[in-house]
């Protein structure tokens, strides 16, 4: 600006604020004229007094707290935040899992979704205490250093097995000027476990179906063409081969049911149900579902639980299903010993499900791999019973979704027990069952 346009700025400025305070200095102005004529002041005095007043007049007005309040319920606006602060409420805002580090890899802001993610993560402390994995720590080193986006991929395996993405953005002060030294850092976080399950579940999908598949298609196959051929007047083979027919369909059916549950668990593995559950509900439901097979076994099964309800945090549908496949196997595979006991007890925090039967027992080498998908230790006995060798497998995917423990105990001639350990929901439920 000119000095020249600056000096009239002054001057407009000057005599705004004069005319403003017109009336208050009129009326000092006659006060003093008054009292100096009346001589009950000095002329010199009266002057000087009015010499202040008109300073005062002229200098810029502040506006009172009251007034500042007035004008601020009024709806005047505000004053808009600073730079420092809105980076910070933007990354708090993002969507996705994001930390605000400054140019030493301290954490300045985090949102939620961060805080949900990384559960350690604190505002002030280093990243480093949070993130554990080298080469991100690298990437933001090196990010921070020469200014260039970085993107890493890395897997976790504890608490859960997760493939997690990370971008690491440098932020530098002047984007068009070389050299801006890197004020801060914005590191995001992309969870890419759904995407490689559903990847993995359609190659695994297509790997067990064609395996299991094969045998029961090749003896439908055969069957069709014995019966367009060789029997085809012959009326007792033909309802000898459909019965078979029947059978290989529904095995098939039941095959892919169980595939296709498998590769839902598996998709969902690395979220933990948070509903609350009442195991004695669920396993009365399964103990009325199966009653019919176990009197058409002549097998008695047995319920011993507390008075009170117990609860877990999971999904009702799934603990149906755990329970279903563990009394159900216990009835057709160790139903010889007449009774199947199912019993809930509590163990410190956690509590117990058991599924104990009298029947032949497994051979120790088996144990250790009940779990396997398809692995039986009796195929053509399992085949019989209408098995898919994949109920176990279903079992343990289940449990470890729920963040429990599947045990498995079992003595040749004595028998085998299933246990089930899941964390109790609240602290009243783990009470009441302390009290029995």
């Amino acid at each position: 600006m000119a000095l020249g346009d600056a000096s009239r700025l002054a001057e407009d400025t000057l005599r705004e604020r004069l005319v403003g305070a017109r009336w208050i200095l009129g009326a000092a102005a006659l006060g003093l004229g008054g009292a100096a004529w009346a001589d009950a002041i000095e002329p010199g005095t009266a002057f000087v007094i009015g010499a202040l007043i008109a300073g005062a007049a002229v200098l810029p007005a502040r506006r009172r707290p009251v007034a500042a309040a007035l004008a601020r319920f009024a709806g005047e606006p505000k004053a808009p935040p600073r730079a420092d602060e809105r980076l910070p409420a933007l990354v708090r805002a993002l969507p996705e899992a994001a930390l605000l580090l400054d140019a030493r890899g301290t954490v300045v802001a985090a949102n939620a979704a961060a805080v949900g993610l990384l559960a350690s993560v604190r505002v002030g402390d280093p990243v480093s205490f949070a993130v554990r994995v080298p080469e991100v720590l690298e990437a933001i080193r090196a990010a921070t250093a020469d200014g260039v986006a970085r993107r890493i991929e890395f897997a976790e395996r504890v608490p859960i097995d997760r493939l997690l993405r990370a971008d690491i953005v440098p932020i530098r002060p002047g984007l068009l000027r070389d050299g801006a030294p890197t004020e801060a850092v914005l590191l995001g976080f992309i969870d890419l476990t759904p995407q490689r399950r559903v990847e993995q579940m359609r190659v695994d999908f297509i790997a067990n179906a064609s395996h299991e598949l094969r045998t029961p298609l090749a003896s439908l196959s055969g069957f069709i063409e014995t019966l367009q051929g060789p029997a085809r007047n012959d009326a007792n083979a033909r309802e000898r081969f459909l019965k078979i027919m029947g059978e290989q369909a529904r095995r098939m059916s039941r095959l892919i049911d169980d595939l296709l549950s498998l590769s839902r668990i598996e998709l969902n593995a690395h979220l933990r149900p948070e509903t609350e559950v009442d195991l004695v509900s669920v396993i009365s439901h399964v103990r009325d579902a199966l009653g019919p097979i176990g009197r058409e076994r002549d097998v008695e099964v047995a319920f011993d639980h507390p008075p009170a309800p117990v609860n877990v945090r999971g999904d009702r549908d799934e603990l149906i299903r755990v329970f279903e496949n563990l009394v159900e196997n216990a009835l057709k595979y160790g139903g010889a010993g007449g009774r199947v006991e199912v019993g809930i007890v509590r163990e410190g925090p956690d509590v117990v499900v058991s599924v104990r039967d009298y029947g032949p027992g497994i051979a120790p080498e088996h144990v250790p791999r009940l779990t396997e998908r398809f692995y039986r230790v009796d195929t053509a006995h399992s085949r019989e019973q209408g098995g898919t060798g994949l109920g176990l497998a279903i079992v343990k995917h289940i449990v470890a979704r729920h963040r429990g423990k599947l045990g498995i105990e079992s003595v040749p001639g004595e028998g085998s027990t299933f246990s089930v350990r899941l964390s109790a929901a609240s602290s009243a439920g783990q009470k009441q069952m302390t009290d029995q």
